[in-house]
């Protein structure tokens, strides 16, 4: 029987219709509404297209949306110098540069210089401190919006074991605390895990976020198992004609879906959820900055 597909635009379009809910209940209580800043420095045509899709989405919400396109060349310091300001600005509630940011520039400094409390991306080190020790705080959007389509496709968290094959700061780690918060048996895998596809095989929910592509194959999947596939990876695409490339995820899809309970395809799979749980973590921080009670979102 072919695994469910979850389909994250559908998700992600539910939690932005509550958001920009709350954002208007917000307005009508206290007639301030949240306002998400991005910096973008230099002309990297990806990151160009997802400023975009963010400022487009936070308008519809009902956020402010402040937009700082900066030249390649600009300078450590100018950028930090940047941040600071919006830290100082009582209109900004959540700060987000756009990685990856040019050579010269130290994306650690960035992260370190955003303040904690409007740093939406979830990366600024007290903010993972904050979920390492299962305490309230920002969490990175990818994994946030994973663990609301793994808790959207399995009954019963507690217990279950959760492999997650990739350890980044920006999504391996992150979605193994959220899992070990919802009491999961987590492993997380790695380029030097030995018996990786036994490993993967054990897991009632596998995420696969490594960034190569369609690594995980069908015989990798435990029948039922849910499969969250993080990964976008362009790949050659010669049966679409010359020159051309499609999308694909970490995970042998057309091979995984007959084995799996429930995936997420590539794209429309995680990769919409990004950016409407960016929206929920500016709202978030928007309330605790003016001492206003979080909004229950539930989707």
């Amino acid at each position: 029987m072919p695994a469910n597909i979850i389909d994250g635009k559908e998700f992600a379009s539910r939690l932005r219709g509550k958001i920009s809910e709350s954002v208007s209940d917000l307005k009508d209580s206290h007639n301030i509404i949240p306002g998400l800043a991005v910096v973008l420095v230099g002309n990297d045509p990806a990151s160009e297209i997802y400023v975009r899709n963010k400022g487009i989405q936070t308008k519809e919400a009902g956020m402010n949306s402040y937009e700082f396109k900066m030249s390649e060349d600009t300078s450590e310091e100018e950028l930090l110098s940047k941040v600071e300001e919006l830290n100082n600005n009582s209109d900004v509630n959540g700060i987000l540069v756009q990685f990856p940011v040019p050579n010269h520039i130290s994306q650690q400094k960035v992260i370190e210089t955003i303040s904690p409390k409007k740093d939406v991306d979830g990366l600024h080190p007290i903010n993972s401190g904050y979920l390492n020790s299962g305490l309230d705080g920002l969490v990175p959007c990818t994994p946030k919006g994973a663990s609301i389509l793994i808790k959207s496709s399995t009954d019963k968290l507690e217990g279950k074991n959760a492999v997650i094959i990739g350890r980044s700061n920006l999504v391996g780690k992150p979605v193994a605390q959220l899992l070990l918060k919802e009491h999961c048996t987590v492993t997380i895998c790695h380029s030097r895990s030995k018996d990786l596809q036994d490993i993967a095989a054990s897991a009632d929910i596998l995420v696969a976020a490594v960034g190569i592509p369609e690594l995980v194959k069908g015989d990798w999947i435990k029948p039922g198992a849910t499969v969250i596939d993080v990964g976008i990876n362009r790949i050659d695409a010669p049966e679409k004609g010359e020159n051309k490339t499609r999308l694909v995820g970490d995970v042998d899809f057309e091979a995984a879906s007959k084995v799996a309970g429930h995936i997420t395809p590539v794209p429309g799979g995680v990769g919409p959820m990004t950016i409407a749980c960016l929206l929920l973590n500016t709202l978030n921080a928007f309330c605790e900055q003016n001492g206003f009670e979080k909004p229950s979102i539930n989707i």
